[in-house]
């Protein structure tokens, strides 16, 4: 909630002010403040920009971060370096057994483009340590021979990704490096619904199913086993049917219990939604269905009715599926 959000706006303007006192945090309220609300088109609420220099022109938005902790980092990150460089192994185990996920660049030097889009990367995943290392020490200690990206979950390797000179962008690694503060297939609920839309992914897989059913086991190992490739490109989601608050995303995509099992595609920048034309769940149908929506070549699933021209006038919104996300989330 808002509140929340700016009781953790405070706690790390508090901490800042001992740590970094030329950082200074303010708030605006836009309601009153027409004319800046304008200059800095503010569309959503709340809405965090760092000014940097006295200079009022391009400051840089401040998006996903929830947490005071996370706050701090980011600002210090964005004020200095962004990442620790590490000499050695123990440094380096330090860091990976700091917290639950740490990203780590392993890299042949410090100077070129791989580095940089790391670095880069850091400033915008505040929630995880960052290090990096020329170190052939530390290379050798964790099997590194190119430069590489390891993401560490729980002090173990659950990812490494091979950095060519210009092959990776910035925006590319922060979706792909967000997406393991979830699990590799999220349930939906109200708690997990927020965390799915922080993370910049957005193209979003559901799979509807009742959790308790005799073939739950089986596709959901499916489900798993696609998860692993598209990591980064779709987040996939768990919906079960048999939770009656999930009421309204059943109705958004219109899913009725004869449709269950079904799997859908939600494009979360146009809303538009993809049908899995294979009726079974199998790993084959998924990935050939995730390969074809990113090809460009899936079908639009249209089953929402037109949006009512009065669906804003009474207290009650009117909600159908084409405006239902822009309004709902």
């Amino acid at each position: 909630s808002s509140q929340n959000f700016s009781e953790e706006f405070a706690e790390a303007a508090r901490q800042l002010k001992k740590e970094a006192p030329r950082i200074q945090f303010g708030k605006i309220d836009v309601t009153h403040q027409h004319g800046l609300r304008k200059e800095f088109n503010i569309q959503e609420f709340p809405t965090v920009k760092f000014f940097v220099d006295g200079s009022r022109e391009d400051p840089i938005d401040c998006k996903g971060v929830r947490q005071a902790s996370a706050f701090i980092t980011w600002v210090k990150r964005r004020t200095g370096p962004s990442t620790v460089l590490i000499n050695s192994t123990d440094q380096a185990e330090a860091i990976i057994h700091a917290d639950d996920l740490a990203v780590i660049g392993f890299f042949k030097e410090l100077h070129n483009d791989s580095v940089e889009t790391f670095c880069e990367t850091a400033r915008d995943v505040p929630e995880m340590p960052f290090g990096m290392t020329a170190s052939e020490d530390v290379c050798a200690n964790y099997g590194i021979e190119k430069n590489t990206l390891v993401v560490f979950k729980k002090g173990k390797p659950v990812h490494n990704e091979v950095l060519e000179d210009g092959r990776w962008n910035k925006l590319d690694l922060t979706r792909l490096i967000k997406t393991f503060t979830l699990d590799l297939v999220t349930e939906y609920n109200l708690e997990t619904s927020l965390k799915i839309f922080d993370v910049p992914v957005e193209n979003h897989i559901l799979l509807f199913t009742p959790v308790n059913s005799e073939t739950f086991n089986a596709i959901y190992e499916n489900y798993i086993s696609a998860a692993a490739e598209f990591r980064g490109k779709i987040l996939f989601v768990l919906v079960d049917t048999n939770e009656t608050r999930n009421g309204r995303i059943f109705e958004y995509f219109r899913i009725k219990e004869v449709d269950v099992p079904a799997v859908r595609i939600l494009n979360l920048t146009s809303d538009a939604k993809y049908k899995m034309p294979a009726d079974e769940v199998t790993v084959e149908n998924l990935k050939e269905f995730c390969q074809s929506y990113l090809n460009g070549k899936a079908k639009l699933h249209l089953s929402s009715e037109e949006i009512p021209e009065d669906w804003d006038k009474m207290p009650v919104k009117v909600l159908v599926g084409k405006n239902f996300n822009r309004i709902v989330f």
